[in-house]
């Protein structure tokens, strides 16, 4: 996966994000399972963008994001 350089302080993230408001909100029936599977594959393939916030549950997808963080939370850049 490319990846861009943000700004002059060092941070890079891949080119291609991944959107985690439909894994906790408004798009039918969820399954935190699959989306934490979502996560640990993008990650995989090299994407460490992920979007979320607190609006999307509210609350639920930022806890959600943050199950599969443990061990990698350096390697992934979030916005929120």
């Amino acid at each position: 996966m490319l990846q861009s350089k943000l700004g002059s302080q060092g941070l890079t993230a891949s080119q291609l994000g991944l959107g985690c408001m439909g894994m906790s909100e408004f798009y039918g029936t969820t399954n935190d399972a699959e989306s934490i599977k979502t996560l640990h594959r993008a990650f995989e393939l090299g994407i460490n963008f992920w979007d979320t916030a607190d609006a999307y549950g509210p609350y639920l997808n930022e806890a959600l994001v943050g199950k599969p963080l443990s061990g990698i939370r350096n390697e992934i850049t979030l916005a929120t």
